[in-house]
């Protein structure tokens, strides 16, 4: 059964079963971590590069790990959960690289769009965004575990890359900010 009832009050269950109101804070986090993760599902779907595909879907499974810690407040349960590593921000800081080689420096700021791939790809990356500064705001009153953070700044960078990439592989011209209108 899909339903259990429990949430009817406005609660919901922790890892570990501790019940807390559906407007807290952790819930917050871990619910904006798992739209952004739909957001990712949907790039992934859209996009026809098969090595895109392939980090997309890593990435979908760490923000799971990222997930399940957040809603985690007992740390002998939270030790036993799959870790954000650092080898998964050097995966991303690697990633980033090579999106973008070949792309030129940018001297001017772009503006989301150019392909509804593209414009999914920079709603991602301002999804994480909003999930940094929650994951932000939550550890000043719960203690993050800093590769999470780190993890999730690189990978708003990594969005950034990755949209540069898909306009460039697919002959797109990138919008400019034009600050004289």
């Amino acid at each position: 059964m899909i339903y259990t009832r429990k949430g009817d009050d406005g609660t919901t269950a922790l890892v570990g079963g501790a019940r807390v109101r559906k407007d807290d804070l952790r819930v917050e986090v871990y619910g904006t971590l798992d739209e952004l993760n739909s957001y990712i599902g949907l790039v992934r779907e859209l996009t026809n590069n098969q090595e895109h595909k392939n980090q997309l879907l890593l990435i979908q499974n760490l923000l799971f790990n990222a997930e399940s810690l957040i809603a985690c407040e007992n740390d002998s349960i939270c030790k036993t959960l799959p870790q954000i590593e650092q080898r998964h921000i050097d995966f991303l800081e690697q990633s980033i690289d090579i999106l973008s080689e070949n792309i030129p420096n940018l001297t001017q700021f772009v503006l989301p769009g150019g392909s509804v791939l593209v414009s999914q790809i920079n709603i991602a990356r301002t999804v994480c965004r909003r999930v940094e500064r929650l994951c932000v705001k939550f550890n000043c009153q719960n203690k993050i575990d800093e590769r999470i953070l780190r993890f999730i700044n690189r990978l708003s960078d990594y969005f950034f890359a990755l949209s540069r990439k898909e306009i460039y592989d697919n002959n797109l011209k990138e919008i400019y900010w034009n600050k004289n209108i």
